[in-house]
C-alpha cells in the first residue's frame, strides 16, 4: 500500500466534537495521520477516540489553557504539523437591530480561539516539514445579509487572520532562504451540513500539493 503524503503527520482538529470534526478525524486517520481532537466536552470527544484520535479537553478561548495544551503535547514529544479550525456556530436574525452584543460575543469565540491556537502553535506549524492550516468560512463574507451581520463580520475577521497567517508563512520562508513548507487556506461554504466529507477530503488533499501552490488560497467548497 502506497503511503499518503499526510501519513504520520499530526493534525490538531480544533472544535472537533461536531459532525465536521468526526468526518475530518475519520478521513485523517484513514489517510495515516495522527489526530489530536480538541473540544470542551470530554464525553463528546469519545467517538473520536474510538476512531484513533488523541482527545484533549481545552477551552480554546483561554490563552492560558491553549498554552497548557501545547506544553502537554510538547512534553509528550508531539509537534503539530496541521491545524483544522472548526470552532464556530451560528446566531442571527432580526435585521441590523437584532444583531445583539450577546450574539456577537458568542460568535467571536471562534476568532479568539483561532488567534490563540495559531499564535501558540506558530513555531510548530512554520517549521513543520509540511504544515497545513485551514478554517471554514462562509459565502456570507462575500454577500453579507442584515440578519447575519454579526456572523459575517466575525467570519471576515477570521479570513483576514488567515490571510495574515499565510503572509507570515511566506515571509518566514523568504527570510530563511528556504522553500515554503507551511500553508494557510480558507474554505468557504454556504452551509456545512452534508458537506462535512467534502471538507475532510479537501483538507487531507492539501498535503498532496506544494505549500506555495495552496498558501493564501480561498476554496469555494460548493464549487469544488
Amino acid at each position: 500500500m502506497t503511503e499518503t503524503a499526510i501519513a504520520k503527520r499530526t493534525v490538531l482538529v480544533a472544535g472537533a466534537t461536531g459532525a465536521s470534526g468526526l468526518a475530518a478525524t475519520r478521513a485523517l486517520v484513514g489517510a495515516g495521520a495522527r489526530v489530536v481532537a480538541v473540544g470542551r466536552d470530554a464525553r463528546r470527544l469519545t467517538p473520536l477516540v474510538s476512531l484513533g484520535a488523541r482527545a484533549e479537553v481545552c477551552d480554546l478561548t483561554s490563552e492560558q489553557a491553549v498554552g497548557t495544551l501545547a506544553g502537554r503535547l510538547h512534553d509528550d514529544g508531539i509537534r503539530v504539523d496541521g491545524l483544522l479550525h472548526l470552532v464556530g456556530g451560528w446566531r442571527g436574525g432580526g435585521g441590523i437591530p437584532g444583531q445583539s452584543d450577546e450574539d456577537y460575543r458568542f460568535l467571536e469565540q471562534s476568532l479568539t480561539a483561532l488567534r490563540h491556537v495559531t499564535r501558540t502553535f506558530w513555531e510548530d506549524l512554520v517549521t513543520a516539514p509540511a504544515g497545513r492550516t485551514a478554517i471554514v468560512s462562509s459565502t456570507a463574507v462575500a454577500r453579507p445579509l442584515a440578519g447575519g451581520a454579526n456572523y459575517a463580520a466575525v467570519k471576515a475577521a477570521s479570513e483576514a487572520w488567515i490571510h495574515a497567517l499565510a503572509h507570515g508563512f511566506a515571509r518566514a520562508a523568504r527570510d530563511a532562504g528556504s522553500p515554503m513548507t507551511a500553508a494557510a487556506v480558507i474554505y468557504r461554504v454556504r452551509a456545512l451540513a452534508e458537506r462535512e466529507d467534502d471538507l475532510a477530503r479537501a483538507y487531507v488533499s492539501l498535503w498532496d500539493r506544494p505549500a506555495d501552490t495552496v498558501n493564501d488560497s480561498v476554496v469555494e467548497l460548493d464549487e469544488a
